[in-house]
Formats: structure tokens, sequence, C-alpha cells
């Protein structure tokens, strides 16, 4: 092969390469850019959300591709600490006005915001064979009942509620003894389930996806204060428009048929 052809065919190998190289950091650039620009919203919700939550996530991510949800599940009052000790949250669903009021008066929240999504009811739950024989609040005080569970009042609204509920049937004295304390509404249903409680105390919606507990009695809903779930965004969120049209989303008609599958009382938009 004679020089100046040699030449030329390196002089086309190199620019190919070049050619290559230009394309696969553009490819790369791309996707870099494409990675950078998703953003991610972080939702910290009451633990007994965690099924309806669960659904609404696919459901947002696909109207908003640009948009990924992070789920942080946990016990009202755990969330709220979490929130003040500077947790990245951009969004808060409390199952409780009193710790989003916390959140509210250290400045915390973004107030134009909050605003009132849900409602729940109190009711008493026991294994699904019932061997103790439990079917009204009253039948807590029967000798043969040795263990009931509800949350932990300072942290977990449920089993503040719960502590309500006794108090005013006048009985919490008589079985404060036998209560076992959970860190949140979902292992008070677990306990139950796998009978090593006599009986529990939750929130309606908690029954819903166990077959080996069953609700034998409703509390009285003059029994505990109303039991209302609170949203706001948080102000340090770094995402505030992005928090808000999720929010938005989440007063949707669509939004509170998931939440009135698992039998949450839907609010108003402006109630």
């Amino acid at each position: 092969m004679k020089k100046s052809a040699i030449a030329t065919f390196n002089f086309i190998a190199i620019l190919a390469c070049l050619l290559i190289i230009s394309c696969s950091q553009n490819t790369n650039n791309s996707s870099s850019q494409l990675t950078t620009s998703r953003i991610n919203l972080t939702i910290s919700a009451a633990a007994s959300l965690k099924d309806a939550m669960a659904e609404i996530k696919p459901i947002y991510e696909q109207k908003k591709t640009d948009v990924s949800l992070t789920l942080n599940l946990a016990s009202s009052g755990s969330l709220r600490q979490q929130i003040e000790q500077g947790a990245p949250v951009d969004l808060f669903i409390s199952a409780s006005p009193s710790h989003m009021n916390m959140l509210q008066e250290k400045g915390l929240l973004i107030d134009e915001s909050l605003r009132d999504l849900l409602k729940n009811q109190m009711v008493l739950i026991v294994p699904q064979e019932n061997t103790a024989a439990v079917n009204t609040f009253q039948d807590l005080t029967k000798d043969a009942i040795s263990k009931i569970s509800i949350g932990e009042p300072k942290s977990v609204p449920a089993g503040k509620y719960g502590q309500e509920v006794l108090s005013y049937l006048d009985i919490y004295e008589a079985v404060e003894p036998k209560i076992v304390f959970a860190k949140n509404v979902r292992q008070v249903v677990n306990y139950v389930a796998t009978g090593n409680v006599d009986a529990g105390i939750v929130y309606r919606t908690d029954t819903k996806g166990s077959s080996r507990a069953k609700i034998v009695a409703n509390a009285p809903e003059r029994s505990h204060t109303p039991v209302v779930y609170p949203m706001a965004i948080i102000k340090d969120s770094k995402n505030i428009e992005a928090a808000k049209q999720l929010e938005e989303f989440i007063l949707t008609p669509e939004a509170k048929a998931v939440f009135e599958k698992y039998g949450f009382i839907t609010l108003n938009k402006d109630d």
C-alpha cells in the first residue's frame, strides 16, 4: 500500500474514533442531565396510611414522570421529631393535629399549605377465633383478659385516642396493668392477629388488610378526640413547587378514592 493511501486510512480511522468518543460523551451528558433533572419528593406519613400511600405513589409517578416519591412511614410522633431534627421531608401527613401543631408553632411548615385531609374511627379488635370472648370494651376488665395492646400514647396518636376511650368508659385504671404498648398501630394489629394479646384498640382502617383480626366494637365518637389527619408542606423542602403540585393531587377525587377504598373518610378541600 502506498504511503499516501496509508496516511489517508489512518486519518479516517482517527476521525472515526474521535466521532465515537464525541457521541459517547454526548450520550453520557444527556443521561446525566436526565438523571439530575428528576425530582425526588419525600412524604413522611403516619403508619396507618401505608397501604393507601403505596397505591397512590405509582399513580402519581405515572402522571409526573419527572418526579419520584419516597415514602417514610412511622408513628406521627416519630416523624415529627425527625422533621424537627432536620430530616429532608417535603410533605407531612400526620394522624394527629397535635403533632402538626407542634411543627407549626416552631415555624417549620408552610402555613398556607396546612389543611385537614382525612378522618378515621377507633375500634376494638380481637383475634379471629376470639377465644377470650371479648365483645365489648367493658369485657376488657374481665379477669380472663390478660393482655390488651394500644400504641404508645406519647408518640402514637392511635394510642392517645385509645387511652382516651378507656378513660371515657371509666375502665382505664382497671385495665392499665394489662396494657402492652406498641410503637405504631400496625404493631398492635400484629399482636392481636398472632394471638399475643387478647384485644387491641386501633383505627378502623388498620383492620382492612388482616384476615386474622376482626372488629367487635366501635368506640363511641364522643369518647375521644376527633381522629383527623392534617397535611402540610415542610418549609425547608428543596422542591416547594413540586411539593405543592403533589399536595394538590392528593386532594383530587382520584387520590381520595384510594383513601376511601382503605376505609378513610375524606374531607372536602376547603373543610
